[in-house]
C-alpha cells in the first residue's frame, strides 16, 4: 500500500505511540520508514546559514535516531534515520516532498484549547503545508 513513510520523532516518550502504531501498519510489506527528527535549537535553526557545526543537541538527537533505527531494522523493517533542522512543521512537509514520501505519519499530545494557541501544533501546522496524506496518532501520555 505505501512504499515510503516519513515518521516524524520528537526524541520523547510520544514516539512510542506512532512506533507501535506503524510497526502494525507496515508488517509484512515492502515499505521503507524514514525516521525523521528535526532539531531546533538555536545551533540547527542557523547551521547551515552560519555553516555551523553540530551542537550536542543534534548529537545525541542523530544517535537517538540511529538507535530507533538499528531496532526496527532488526525487527525486519526497512528503515532510514534522517536528521533535519529548522522550524519542524515546514522541515517535515519538506522532507516527505523531496523525499518522495506517500505517507506522513505521526504522534499528537492531545493538546486542548489554550495549550494549542499557546504552544501551537505542529502536526495540526504539517497537514496544512503538505498534500501528502498524515495520520495522526494521539500519544496516551
Amino acid at each position: 500500500m505505501y512504499k515510503r513513510i516519513l515518521v516524524p520523532l520528537e526524541n520523547s516518550p510520544h514516539d512510542d505511540a506512532i512506533l507501535q502504531h506503524i510497526r502494525e501498519l507496515v508488517r509484512g510489506s515492502d515499505a521503507t520508514l524514514l525516521l525523521l527528527h528535526v532539531a531546533d535549537g538555536f545551533t540547527a535553526r542557523n547551521y547551515r546559514q552560519l555553516n555551523l557545526r553540530e551542537s550536542e543537541e543534534m548529537q545525541q538527537d542523530r544517535a537517538y535516531l540511529e538507535r530507533i533505527c538499528a531496532a526496527l531494522l532488526a525487527e525486519g523493517y526497512d528503515a532510514e534515520p534522517l536528521l533535519g533542522a529548522g522550524d519542524p512543521a515546514r522541515e517535515i512537509a519538506a522532507t516527505a516532498e523531496r523525499e518522495h514520501c506517500d505517507l506522513i505519519a505521526m504522534a499528537t499530545h492531545g493538546h486542548r484549547g489554550i495549550q494549542d494557541v499557546l504552544y501551537g501544533s505542529t502536526a495540526s501546522e504539517v497537514r496544512h503545508l503538505t498534500r501528502i496524506p498524515v495520520l495522526m496518532v494521539r500519544s496516551n501520555l
